[in-house]
């Protein structure tokens, strides 16, 4: 099915760009941040110039959680499109793995933004929020986390702004599990093991291991679930989530995960990363109640270690 985008594929220029420390409404924190009149600010919100986290929104009274990115366009952003998309159940190839009041956890497919980039407005938070408002144009959930673009499996959103507050400024003290499955190349040397390191990030954006402690320390643990002479399938947990922690530490072992474009990767069996994020497990902040978000290893991943007859 194709997919509709909320803006058209054309270059967007921005005269200005935020992001909120705090849950807010969007009236409120334009006028604070563009020093201007209250008419300007609300002309600029009915010109579909304003957009959030890559949505256009145009009510005064929007709430903003803290860290959603607000960006100013200098032209309107129109897209007829937008106003007509309807989903039916879910988002055109989202599926919605948990929904309470407080929370929407989704499946996110390999190849779909967490969040809109200034390259590609397509994303998991733009068709769970406009799922969202289908039910009453006041809702609207908050990110919480972020996945890798190339990676699939769990990703949750808030849905009351204090939740996400509270999640944003304290994620590792509310996160319990943090669980992958990945397919690597090769055979693992030890079949369980631990590794810690220090990352860093050069101007290329690319990831890698260092010996200086003035790093991202970062910690993985893996196990091999199956393997065969070409690939394993390994169970990771993380106990820190740094950019690409895992992607790094497989390809700092000799073992990249396939189709790893960034991280050395040789092979492709799956035509995709093979990266799945399966299990999340936090607690609500309000409650101490513990949510348990899971999605299924996809199936390709087990049937590279099927047995042939």
């Amino acid at each position: 099915m194709k997919q509709q985008n909320n803006i058209k594929n054309e270059k967007i220029i921005y005269t200005a760009s935020f992001k909120a420390k705090r849950s807010e409404e969007l009236l409120s924190f334009l006028l604070e941040k563009m020093n201007t009149s209250r008419n300007n600010v609300k002309n600029i919100l009915s010109n579909h110039q304003v957009l959030v986290n890559g949505n256009v929104v145009t009510q005064f009274n929007y709430m903003l959680g803290r860290e959603d990115e607000i960006k100013i366009s200098k032209n309107p952003i129109r897209d007829d499109k937008n106003k007509k998309t309807q989903f039916k159940k879910r988002p055109p190839r989202i599926d919605i793995i948990y929904e309470d009041n407080d929370f929407i956890a989704i499946d996110k497919p390999a190849g779909l933004l967490s969040v809109e980039s200034d390259n590609d407005n397509e994303s998991a938070y733009l068709y769970v929020s406009k799922f969202l408002e289908q039910e009453d144009k006041r809702n609207r959930c908050y990110i919480v986390h972020r996945i890798d673009k190339e990676t699939s499996g769990v990703l949750i959103f808030a849905k009351n702004p204090i939740i996400h507050s509270n999640l944003r400024l304290n994620w590792n003290d509310y996160v319990i599990t943090r669980e992958y499955y990945a397919v690597v190349e090769g055979r693992m040397p030890k079949k369980e093991d631990t590794i810690i390191t220090y990352l860093k990030e050069n101007q290329n954006n690319l990831v890698y291991v260092t010996d200086d402690n003035r790093g991202q320390k970062a910690i993985t643990h893996y196990k091999v679930i199956n393997e065969n002479n070409e690939y394993s399938l390994l169970k990771v947990l993380i106990d820190t989530g740094r950019k690409n922690q895992i992607r790094v530490h497989m390809n700092h072992l000799g073992h990249p995960i396939v189709f790893d474009e960034k991280y050395g990767y040789t092979k492709n069996p799956l035509k995709r990363l093979g990266l799945h994020a399966s299990l999340l497990e936090i607690k609500n902040p309000l409650n101490g109640e513990v949510l348990r978000f899971e999605a299924k290893v996809p199936a390709s991943f087990k049937a590279l270690f099927k047995k042939e007859k």
